[in-house]
């Protein structure tokens, strides 16, 4: 009995440092750490942390219409840091279809309709933030 015992802690012992050495030597893909700088940067830049700091309304109903954006600038509703950070998110959806249209140089077609797309979607996502950040000044 003390031999397997004895077996068994060693091979507990190894299998501990084998696995220690996989964790010491693990490269994330690059795509995956690019997506998450980004994805946390959308949510700073959303406004995240106020939101889970702070445990804002979600917005108010008043005079027979839904307010989303805060009319001040010193808070903020929580739908509205929620569409700030899905307009920005389009965004970059935006710069990548357009940095993806260069790929398919050797059909012309497909490849300004991909750029056209992101464009559009550029456009429309920093159009949709700043109609919310001017929506604050004009109470």
């Amino acid at each position: 009995m003390g031999k397997s015992v004895n077996k068994q802690v060693s091979s507990l012992s190894f299998r501990l440092q084998k696995l220690y050495e996989r964790i010491l030597n693990y490269k994330p893909s690059l795509f995956l750490v690019g997506m998450a700088i980004v994805a946390v940067s959308i949510f700073l830049l959303g406004g995240g942390l106020y939101d889970l700091l702070t445990q804002p309304d979600q917005a108010w109903y008043y005079g027979g219409r839904l307010i989303v954006f805060y009319p001040s600038l010193t808070e903020q509703f929580l739908v509205g840091s929620i569409l700030i950070m899905i307009f920005g998110a389009m965004g970059f959806t935006g710069f990548l279809i357009a940095y993806q249209s260069t790929k398919y140089a050797y059909n012309p077609r497909q490849a300004y309709r991909s750029l056209l797309v992101g464009c559009a979607l550029l456009v429309i996502g920093y159009i949709l933030i700043e109609n919310g950040l001017l929506s604050k000044f004009s109470f």
